[in-house]
C-alpha cells in the first residue's frame, strides 16, 4: 500500500511540474488600439517571423486566402460605422483575411470572427466587405509581421499590412464630421429630458437641495415624452417631500393612470401605496 501512494505522489508531481513548463509562442500574439478621430479601434492578430523563408508567393501563396498573420483569426473592432472605399462598414468585429497577389491585395471583412485560420467551409454571405489594397515595395525587410495604423486624420488613418519587403495599406474613413457636429447640437440645445431626469433623481436620492431637484425634474416632463410614467412618479415622490401635498397627488394618480395603460405592475403598486400613504386612493 506505501508503495502504491508514493506512486501516485509521484505521478501528482511529475504533473504539476509539466503543468507549469511555459515556453515562447513561435508567433507571439498581439493587440493594437487606435483612435482615429472618435472611433476607437482594437485590431488583434500574431506575428510570425521571416525567419530566413521567403514570404509572399512562396509561404503565403499569391491568389490564395491568408489568415492574415498566424493562430487564431486576426480581428478588427470598431466603435462606430467606418467607410471603406466608399462602402459603408456597421459597428462590431470582424475577422479579416487578406489574398496576396504579386501587384495587389484584397482586404475582406468576415463576418464570422470565431474560426482558427481561413474557415474550411468558406460562406460568402459572411464576406460583408472586400477592398483592394495599395501596394508598396519596401526599400528594407521586416522580419516579423506587423500590423499599424498609419496616416492619422481627424476622419482617417490607414491600416498597413508589413511583412519582408511588402506593405499592404487600406485607408479607412470615420464619421467624425458627424459625431462632432451631432454633439456640438446637443451640448448648446441644452440638457435633455433624460439628463434632467438624472439630475433630479440624484438630488433627490441623495437629500439635496429639493428646490432644485422640481425645478429639474419639472423640466423632464416638459421636455420629456408625456407617457414617461417613471418621470411623473419621481415628480411626484419629490412634491410630496416639499409639502406639496395636492400636487403629489394629482401627479402620482396622471402616473398611475399610465402605468395601468402600459401594464408596468410596478408602477402601479407604487404609486397605489403612495397615494393611499397621502390619504388618498
Amino acid at each position: 500500500m506505501k508503495n502504491i501512494f508514493l506512486f501516485l505522489f509521484a505521478g501528482l508531481l511529475t504533473s504539476s511540474l509539466t503543468g507549469q513548463i511555459k515556453t515562447p509562442a513561435p508567433s507571439p500574439a498581439a493587440k493594437i488600439e487606435q483612435q482615429v478621430g472618435l472611433t476607437n479601434f482594437t485590431v488583434s492578430y500574431s506575428r510570425p517571423g521571416m525567419k530566413g523563408r521567403a514570404i509572399f508567393g512562396d509561404l503565403v501563396p499569391y491568389g490564395e486566402t491568408w489568415r492574415t498573420g498566424a493562430n487564431a483569426n486576426t480581428t478588427i473592432s470598431f466603435d462606430t460605422k467606418i467607410t471603406v472605399n466608399g462602402k459603408e462598414l456597421e459597428k462590431g468585429t470582424y475577422a479579416i483575411y487578406t489574398v496576396p497577389k504579386k501587384d495587389s491585395w484584397d482586404i475582406i471583412f468576415y463576418q464570422d470572427s470565431n474560426n482558427w485560420g481561413v474557415p474550411q467551409n468558406w460562406d460568402e454571405s459572411k464576406v460583408v466587405l472586400k477592398a483592394g489594397a495599395d501596394l508598396d515595395t519596401l526599400p528594407f525587410e521586416v522580419e516579423t509581421f506587423t500590423i499599424m495604423f498609419g496616416d492619422l486624420k481627424n476622419d482617417s488613418a490607414v491600416l498597413s499590412f508589413i511583412w519582408g519587403s511588402t506593405a499592404a495599406s487600406l485607408k479607412m474613413n470615420v464619421p467624425t464630421d458627424e459625431m462632432a457636429l451631432s454633439s456640438i447640437e446637443r451640448v448648446m440645445n441644452g440638457p435633455s429630458a433624460g439628463d434632467y431626469f438624472s439630475a433630479a433623481s440624484y438630488y433627490h436620492d441623495e437629500k439635496k437641495d429639493l428646490d432644485k431637484a422640481y425645478e429639474w425634474i419639472k423640466k423632464a416632463v416638459e421636455l420629456g415624452d408625456p407617457n414617461a410614467f417613471w418621470v411623473l412618479r419621481r415628480k411626484a415622490l419629490i412634491e410630496a417631500d416639499l409639502g406639496m401635498k395636492k400636487e403629489a397627488i394629482a401627479t402620482a394618480k396622471k402616473s398611475l393612470e399610465i402605468a395601468e395603460k402600459a401594464g408596468n405592475k410596478d408602477y402601479v403598486k407604487m404609486n397605489k401605496e403612495s397615494l393611499e400613504e397621502w390619504g388618498t386612493k
